[in-house]
């Protein structure tokens, strides 16, 4: 064959053939969709490090975002009950280890007479410029069966007990000496089971002290009874300046 019958050939195999247009037509609409054409083998995708940095921080801040916007919520919705927010408490803060001082004790007023008690307080006249005894007269117009007396001395300088007595039957009472709060202080309390008649008695707590002329301002003398027949009275009394 030469090559003028193959060209002829050629020609009428070209002018025979009819292009498929509509499966053209999809070919190209997958190449401009980007889909695999059909048996193509998808190439394994590639993350790249930036791609995955930009996604954790992403996610963090989506996290803080949430986290915000549930704290501001929790403070409107407390705003609005006229609430407060809690708050973590501060890593310095400190929680007392001990409970708050106790309160005062009550003191009994110094009123001389309560009832049928009285009491009166007085620096002996026969105390010197080193030594003195303060004298207490309680009178009781009722029988009382409970009563502690307390004298209190001032330290006003050298002041140290010498002794004690009562005009009371030294078995009915237990007697005590201390220092105390800045006082030298004398109790006699009476011994369950026993009576105070009823009269005026004495007691005395003595003492010595730095030479010189003491300042009695700050001594005193309170007592508490209970009456024979019911009922409570207090008393008490202040002394005055001591040689």
């Amino acid at each position: 064959m030469n090559d003028e019958e193959l060209s002829g050939r050629l020609r009428e195999a070209a002018e025979a053939h009819r292009p498929d247009r509509a499966r053209m037509l999809a070919r190209i609409e997958r190449g401009m969709a980007g889909g695999p054409a059909a048996g193509a083998v998808r190439p394994p995708r590639v993350v790249r490090p930036w791609l995955r940095v930009a996604g954790a921080t992403a996610a963090v801040c989506g996290v803080l975002a949430a986290g915000a916007f549930a704290v501001t919520s929790a403070g409107d919705d407390a705003r609005a009950r006229g609430g407060r927010v809690a708050s973590a408490p501060s890593a310095t803060a400190k929680t007392p280890d001990s409970p708050a001082p106790d309160a005062p004790a009550a003191k009994t007023p110094l009123r001389p007479e309560d009832g049928p008690l009285w009491t009166g307080g007085v620096v002996d006249p026969n105390s010197n410029p080193y030594w003195a005894q303060s004298n207490v007269t309680l009178r009781t117009t009722e029988p009382l069966s409970a009563l502690t007396v307390e004298l209190r001395v001032a330290e006003t300088g050298g002041v140290n007990s010498t002794g004690s007595w009562r005009s009371l039957p030294e078995p009915d009472f237990t007697v005590s000496v201390n220092e105390s709060g800045g006082y030298l202080v004398y109790r006699w309390t009476l011994r369950p089971g026993r009576t105070v008649p009823a009269g005026t008695h004495t007691f005395a707590g003595q003492y010595n002290h730095a030479e010189g002329d003491r300042d009695a301002t700050g001594d005193s003398v309170t007592a508490h009874a209970v009456r024979a027949s019911g009922g409570k009275a207090a008393v008490g009394d202040r002394f005055g300046r001591a040689r």
